[in-house]
């Protein structure tokens, strides 16, 4: 089984921006099939400074499917053991299925200049 976290906003939609969501939407996948979905509120500080990573992989989250992120927060994901996805947008449910699918790679760009600038160079 594999745990897949996405940062969400209104109506299930993956959050164009890591640090700024609602709440994250944490999946349960086995055998390619979502078997169980929780959400998780969204700190209220920058992503990257926030502790969410720690909690993400106390949860057992291996991969992060995210819109976009800084490099500080990517930074902050990775060394946690979990595998960041940028460049990701859409439905939860449709882009996690594009994902196990085989039909989402890496965007290979982070975002920046958001006020955040120490999240962004971390």
């Amino acid at each position: 089984m594999i745990k897949i976290a996405l940062p969400t906003k209104d109506s299930m939609q993956v959050d164009d921006h890591f640090g700024h969501c609602s709440f994250f939407t944490v999946l349960s996948v086995e055998n390619d099939r979502i078997v169980d979905s929780i959400t998780i509120p969204a700190p209220e500080t920058c992503g990257c400074k926030s502790g969410i990573a720690v909690t993400l992989r106390e949860l057992g989250v291996g991969i992060m499917l995210a819109g976009n992120m800084g490099q500080g927060a990517k930074n902050v994901l990775e060394a946690q053991g979990i595998q960041v996805i940028r460049g990701c947008s859409g439905s939860v449910q449709s882009v996690v299925e594009d994902f196990l699918s085989g039909k989402i790679e890496d965007s290979g760009q982070g975002c920046s200049a958001h006020g955040h600038e120490g999240c962004h160079n971390n």
